[in-house]
């Protein structure tokens, strides 16, 4: 790996470095797919850069990792620019000073590859529009994680008031093996659907996200209810012909239960940051079925399981 520190620096000077270190490796930019723009700060740019480099390994690309320092020092820019193993593209670290902390676009916007997509991710806190944020206005696609506010179900219900297409959120995501399993549940024919409850560590904003697109796929009440964890443990869905469930409480097994069929052991792993942030660069078009979710929940709220469960009672007399 060829590793470049640059101080005090500008946009133009990190652009004719890049130029002249692809030369040096016999690297050239021509096989790198898209631009990735990670935003975090200093406490989480470790583990962000970590998966963002490894999602690169299935889409080269140019990632500018941008670090807002403190906006009460000189203007300054910092830049750190990595080529060779870690990446199969280019990683260059953005570090800024001063006023240039509220004028990030202005460092990206040169540094973009020509005629290739953008893509913004905030790993931690992210504006409350991404889309109107000055870095999600250079992108198609704005890539944000609830888990990381304050109060992650919140944050998530908030989703659907500033949505624009491009938008997604990484707790939604995760849900990607857990919508997979039970569509896959309801390949053989099973009575209508009554109600459900989904059952979740406290706060988890991936919990409110499955009930409402259940609600919206199945036309029935789904409810959210607490569990230990971790993450989502069950969906337990009651139809016309009995119980399905699947139920997950090692992050690792779940176990599948239809009517009338032997229960099913089926892998359900919790999976790594690198490997969501991999799934969503796989797509640059707008996802239907993530808008549709969290228009329902913002609409609908987050039902407790004793308010999920009332209206299937009368939905059954």
């Amino acid at each position: 790996m060829t590793s470049f520190m640059l101080s005090g620096t500008t946009a133009s000077k990190i652009s004719s470095h890049l130029t002249h270190l692809r030369h040096q490796m016999g690297a050239p930019a021509i096989g790198m797919v898209l631009t990735l723009v990670v935003v975090c700060d200093e406490s989480n740019q470790y583990d962000a850069v970590r998966a963002a480099a490894e999602a690169a390994r299935e889409h080269p690309s140019r990632i500018l990792v941008v670090i807002s320092r403190d906006p009460g020092e000189p203007n300054r820019l910092d830049a750190e620019l990595r080529i060779g193993e870690t990446t199969p593209g280019e990683l260059i670290l953005l570090r800024l000073y001063g006023e240039l902390t509220g004028h990030a676009d202005s460092v990206v916007s040169p540094l973009l590859l020509p005629d290739t997509p953008v893509v913004a991710w905030w790993p931690g806190p992210c504006p409350e529009f991404p889309s109107r944020d000055p870095i999600g206005r250079l992108t198609s696609r704005r890539i944000t994680d609830a888990r990381s506010a304050p109060d992650p179900v919140a944050a998530i219900s908030q989703r659907a008031l500033g949505y624009t297409c491009g938008d997604t959120d990484l707790a939604w995501t995760r849900l990607t093996p857990w919508r997979s399993l039970l569509a896959a549940a309801f390949d053989q024919p099973l009575g209508a659907v009554r109600h459900g409850i989904v059952e979740a560590s406290v706060g988890n904003p991936s919990a409110p996200l499955l009930a409402a697109w259940l609600s919206e796929r199945l036309n029935a009440p789904v409810a959210v209810g607490d569990s230990d964890g971790p993450g989502l443990t069950s969906v337990r869905l009651s139809t016309d012909d009995g119980e399905v469930s699947i139920t997950r409480s090692d992050a690792r097994l779940a176990t599948l239960r239809r009517p009338g069929q032997p229960d099913r052991r089926v892998a359900l792993a919790r999976r790594p940051t690198s490997e969501l942030l991999a799934e969503e660069l796989r797509r640059l078009d707008s996802d239907e079925v993530y808008e549709s979710a969290i228009r329902r929940l913002a609409r609908d709220g987050v039902p407790t399981a004793r308010e999920g469960r009332q209206p299937a009672a009368d939905t059954a007399r």
